[in-house]
C-alpha cells in the first residue's frame, strides 16, 4: 500500500524492521498532532491501517 503521509511511511518501514522504539515514537507524535488539531485525522487513520497490515520484522 502507498501511504500519503511521510510519518506513516516511516512507521511502516520501522514495523518491517521490527523497530518498536521508532514505531512507538511515531505513534505518539501522530496522536499528539491529532489531539492538538495539527492534523485532520487522515494521518492517524493511515497509521492504524498500517498497524493492521504491515507485519513485524517482514524485512528480515
Amino acid at each position: 500500500m502507498e501511504y500519503r503521509h511521510q510519518s506513516v511511511r516511516d512507521y511502516a518501514d520501522a514495523r518491517r524492521r521490527g523497530d518498536r522504539e521508532t514505531t512507538e515514537r511515531l505513534k505518539k507524535e501522530t496522536i499528539a498532532r491529532f489531539e492538538t488539531r495539527k492534523t485532520d485525522g487522515t494521518e492517524l487513520a493511515e497509521m492504524t491501517e498500517a498497524s493492521m497490515t504491515v507485519p513485524w520484522g517482514s524485512a528480515n
